[in-house]
C-alpha cells in the first residue's frame, strides 16, 4: 500500500512538471495566448511543492521520480500529442518503473 502511494505522489508530480514545461511550449512554440504563462507557473510551483511531500532525502526522490516522469511523459506523447507509443518506448517504461521500484523499496538504514 505504501508503494501505491508514493508511486501516486510521482505520477501526479511528473503531471504538473509536464503541465507547467508544456503550456510555455505552446506559447513560444505555437503562438498561443501569454496567459498560458501563469498557469504554468502554479504549475511548477504545485510540482516543486509536491516533491517537497517525498519522504525520502531529495536526490533519492529525484532519482525515482525519473522512472514515473517518463512514463508519464509518454502517455502525454500518446494522448495529447497523439503519437503511437513503439515497442521501445514500452519496453524503456517498464525498465524505468523498476528501477523506480527499486529506489523507493529500499530498506530504510
Amino acid at each position: 500500500m505504501e508503494f501505491l502511494k508514493i508511486a501516486s505522489l510521482f505520477f501526479v508530480t511528473a503531471l504538473a512538471e509536464i503541465v507547467g514545461c508544456y503550456l510555455p511550449w505552446l506559447v513560444l512554440k505555437q503562438g498561443k495566448s501569454v496567459w498560458l504563462l501563469a498557469p504554468a507557473v502554479v504549475s511548477l510551483a504545485l510540482f516543486a511543492w509536491l516533491l517537497t511531500l517525498h519522504p525520502t532525502a531529495a536526490g533519492r526522490t529525484y532519482a525515482a521520480y525519473g522512472g514515473a516522469y517518463i512514463c508519464v511523459a509518454l502517455l502525454w506523447l500518446r494522448l495529447v500529442d497523439g503519437v503511437a507509443l513503439t515497442r521501445f518506448d514500452i519496453a524503456g517504461a517498464v525498465l524505468a518503473l523498476v528501477g523506480m521500484t527499486v529506489i523507493a523499496l529500499q530498506p530504510s538504514q
